[in-house]
C-alpha cells in the first residue's frame, strides 16, 4: 500500500503545492495592486471548465487557456477607453456568468459545480497531484528566472526601461504565471477562492518582511500553514475545506496586522 493511497496525504500535498506556487506570485499581485486582476482571471476558469468538458479536453488545459486569454485581453484593453477597475469588474463578472451558463448547457455531462467554485481538495487524485506540482515547479522556476527583472518592472516602468528591461514583457511573464496558478489551484480552493490564496498570505507576510525575498519566503510559509491548518480544521469540524483554508489564512492576516499595529505604536 502506497502512502499516496491516503486521501488526506494527497490533500495535504495538493494544498502545499498550490500554496508554494501562489504565495510568491501573490507578492507581485500585492505590490502591483493587481488583486482585482487576479479575481477576473480566476473567474474565467469556470468558462475554461465548461469548454474542456464540452470538447472532451483536460480541465487543466481548458482552464489554463481561458485564464491566459482572459489575462491577456484585460492587459491589452486596460487604459483604452475605460478605467481599469471598471474593465476588470465587467470582465470578471461576465466571464463567471458566461461560464456558469455554459456549464448548465452541457448535455450528458455530470459536473460538481460547487467543487469547481469552492474547491474539492479531498477528491485530489495522483494525476491531479502531478498536475499541481508540475505547475508549481513551472511557476517557481519562471519567477526565479525573472525575479530581478520582475522586481525592477514592479518598481516603475521608467526604471525598467533604464535598466534595459521591457515592462510589458514582464507583465506577460506574470500573466502566464497567474494563469498556471489558477489552472492548478481550481481543484484545491475553487475559482471563487483562488484570489484569496494569492493575496492573503502575501499580505500577512508583509509586516514581517524587510526585503522582497523575505516577504516571498514568509508568504510561502504562511500559505503552507493555511493549507495544512485549514485541511486539519475542516477534517476535525466537518467544514468545507477550501473556505476553511481561506479562513485560516485570514486569521493569519489578522494576527499579522495586529502585530504590525503594535510594533508601529511602540516605534
Amino acid at each position: 500500500m502506497s502512502w499516496l493511497d491516503d486521501f488526506m496525504v494527497r490533500a495535504a500535498l495538493a494544498g502545499l503545492g498550490v500554496a508554494l506556487a501562489a504565495a510568491p506570485l501573490g507578492c507581485f499581485v500585492v505590490w502591483r495592486r493587481m488583486a482585482y486582476f487576479g479575481d477576473a482571471t480566476a473567474h474565467a476558469a469556470i468558462l475554461g471548465v465548461a469548454l474542456a468538458l464540452g470538447f472532451n479536453l483536460s480541465v487543466f488545459a481548458g482552464v489554463l487557456v481561458v485564464a491566459l486569454a482572459m489575462a491577456l485581453i484585460v492587459s491589452g484593453l486596460s487604459g483604452r477607453g475605460h478605467a481599469t477597475d471598471t474593465l476588470l469588474g465587467v470582465m470578471a463578472h461576465s466571464a463567471l456568468a458566461i461560464g456558469l451558463v455554459a456549464v448548465s448547457l452541457l448535455e450528458g455531462v455530470r459536473i460538481d459545480l460547487m467543487g469547481y467554485l469552492f474547491g474539492d481538495i479531498l477528491a485530489v487524485g495522483r494525476g491531479d497531484l502531478a498536475v499541481i506540482w508540475g505547475g508549481a515547479v513551472l511557476v517557481l522556476t519562471l519567477l526565479w528566472w525573472r525575479w530581478s527583472a520582475l522586481l525592477t518592472a514592479t518598481l516603475g516602468a521608467d526604471l525598467a526601461y533604464a535598466a534595459g528591461i521591457d515592462p510589458r514583457r514582464e507583465q506577460v511573464v506574470l500573466t502566464v504565471a497567474l494563469a498556471l496558478v489558477i489552472a492548478v489551484a481550481i481543484k484545491v480552493v475553487g475559482a471563487l477562492l483562488i484570489g484569496s490564496l494569492l493575496i492573503i498570505p502575501a499580505a500577512a507576510a508583509r509586516p514581517f518582511a524587510a526585503t522582497p525575498e523575505r516577504m516571498a519566503a514568509l508568504a510561502m510559509g504562511m500559505g503552507g500553514l493555511a493549507a495544512l491548518g485549514g485541511l486539519a480544521l475542516a477534517y476535525r469540524y466537518d467544514t468545507p475545506t477550501g473556505p476553511t483554508i481561506v479562513c485560516v489564512a485570514a486569521a493569519l492576516f489578522a494576527v499579522s496586522s495586529l502585530w504590525g499595529l503594535v510594533r508601529h505604536a511602540q516605534g
